[in-house]
């Protein structure tokens, strides 16, 4: 069964194992030192900003981390993207990661995936779509939300997470689903 709860200061030493992974690593390309950790998850997890960083369990096991947030409350973020694609302005977005490279490839990450747009539905009532922009290069995350239901829109000039990729995207949209009439 998947689950999952906010992140706390208290989950601060695994999000830096799972950042150090190498398989993370390449994409999160994030520091991994205790005062960063603190500098980037901290505002989120004493609720100071409006990103949710989501520790996703399964059966009880941590295996993922998912941030989600509404482009609306990071407009420079939404401005690059939303000159290059349609990007309605109740879009959410989400990033992601299997902190585990013994559970990648299993089939996991899109039914994190779907999970997580599932309850974004309840969670963000007003929520259009959710819009995730991933790099060009990173075939296993753009082929897990292809398996989620999302679709791919069009290609982005995007600043990269980590500096030594080209500014290459891809956008992957889903829908709210229309609710009966």
């Amino acid at each position: 069964m998947i689950t999952w709860r906010r992140v706390t200061e208290g989950d601060f030493g695994l999000l830096r194992e799972w950042l150090a992974q190498p398989h993370v690593a390449r994409w999160w390309h994030h520091d991994t030192s205790p005062e960063a950790i603190a500098r980037d998850f901290g505002p989120a997890a004493r609720g100071e900003e409006p990103s949710e960083d989501l520790l996703v369990m399964l059966d009880d096991t941590p295996v993922s981390l998912v941030q989600r947030c509404r482009y609306a409350d990071y407009p420079d973020y939404r401005a690059e993207l939303a000159a290059q694609i349609d990007l309605p302005d109740t879009a959410v977005t989400i990033d992601y990661l299997l902190g585990d490279l013994a559970r990648v490839g299993q089939g996991l990450g899109p039914r994190i995936i779907r999970a997580i747009i599932a309850a974004t539905w309840t969670d963000h009532p007003d929520a259009a779509a959710v819009v995730v922009p991933v790099h060009a290069a990173n075939r296993a995350s753009w082929r897990a939300l292809e398996k989620a239901g999302l679709r791919r829109i069009g290609p982005a000039d995007l600043t990269p997470d980590n500096p030594a990729d080209d500014r290459t995207h891809e956008v992957y949209r889903i829908d709210r689903p229309a609710t009966p009439d």
